[in-house]
């Protein structure tokens, strides 16, 4: 049995169409869950998963989504990763499968992944700039690359609705691990294009581990 005849033995039509309602443009769901697919891809990178991924295909959501995984899991070194992560990056045509495709690093990978996104912030693929946003507030929103943070979120220009939807997020998780600074930022001259600066400021409002007190003083802001 082909990898492929694996996947739709375990399609579910009825999870498919709850997906493809979450995905709109994805148009090549096949319907497995995604439990499934980490446990295929935990699998494969127990193996050779060199070999799989060099031959793997790319027609369907999942087969892209099983890439993914299989990528995040192997076993290699952090060049070499990165090395996959940068072929992989054209596959991305999604929320879901780049938001799943960003984890959380090794020590001995933030540096060169911190070097690796820098110019994904000003690329005209709406998708590499969402991956650099979300890694960017999975593994960089601390002390040592706050200041560094914000300034590359400022500074994306991309008008796609999930590139500027993952600024807005990240500039959420910032205020909500480092309020002051990140208050004064979006209150000082701050450089988001004004529908980015309202969503990140709706993201803030909406989130569980804002304080109420807080969240009055984040509705005061104004665009200037």
């Amino acid at each position: 049995m082909t990898l492929r005849e694996r996947l739709e033995a375990l399609a579910e039509p009825g999870y498919r169409a709850f997906a493809a309602s979450l995905l709109p443009g994805v148009d090549d769901l096949i319907g497995v869950r995604l439990p499934l697919l980490r446990r295929m891809a935990r699998e494969i990178a127990r193996g050779d998963w060199r070999a799989y991924l060099a031959e793997a295909g790319s027609g369907s959501f999942e087969e892209r989504m099983l890439q993914g995984m299989v990528i995040r899991y192997a076993r290699c070194n952090a060049e070499e990763r990165l090395r996959y992560v940068g072929r992989f990056l054209p596959l991305i045509d999604n929320w879901s499968l780049c938001d799943s495709f960003c984890s959380r690093l090794r020590p001995e990978e933030r540096e060169p992944m911190r070097r690796f996104i820098a110019p994904l912030f000003g690329s005209e693929r709406e998708f590499e700039v969402r991956f650099a946003a979300v890694t960017t507030l999975v593994d960089f929103v601390d002390k040592e690359h706050l200041d560094e943070t914000l300034r590359r979120l400022g500074s994306v220009r991309h008008e796609g609705y999930y590139a500027r939807m993952g600024v807005a997020w990240a500039v959420s998780v910032c205020f909500t691990h480092f309020p002051e600074r990140t208050r004064a930022w979006l209150a000082d001259d701050c450089p988001l294009d004004a529908w980015t600066f309202a969503r990140a400021l709706r993201k803030i409002a909406e989130s569980d581990r804002v304080s109420a007190e807080l969240k009055r003083g984040i509705r005061t802001l104004k665009r200037h």
